[in-house]
């Protein structure tokens, strides 16, 4: 009986936790349509509305792994395949295009 609480528990958690991540209207588009470019600079924005719930407010990791030094470890486009992609429990497609760019190389200047 405990092992079938903490399974649903887990379970709970981890759906409510990868809604979390995603969550949110796609930046890239205006209210009237048209697309915007997103730079580097908005890219700690992006990170702390989408990925600050999974991997810390101050990149040290949680439900996800820290990313303070991810850059020394990945380069900007191993970054961008993870981001677009997925991997392990994260799922894929959580920020597009731009959006993705911008945060992978942020991260990637993280060394």
């Amino acid at each position: 009986m405990k092992k079938k609480l903490l399974g649903f528990m887990l379970g709970t958690s981890l759906v409510f936790g990868l809604a979390a991540c995603g969550g949110g209207q796609d930046e890239g588009t205006t209210s009237d349509g048209t697309t915007e470019t997103t730079s580097v600079g908005d890219a700690q924005k992006i990170y702390n509305q989408k990925c600050s719930s999974c991997h810390g407010g101050n990149l040290e990791g949680g439900f996800g792994p820290a990313l303070e030094k991810i850059g020394a470890k990945l380069s900007k486009d191993e970054i961008l395949n993870v981001i677009n992609n997925g991997k392990g429990s994260m799922p894929p497609g959580i920020i597009n295009d731009d959006e993705a760019e911008a945060v992978a190389e942020w991260l990637a200047n993280n060394k």
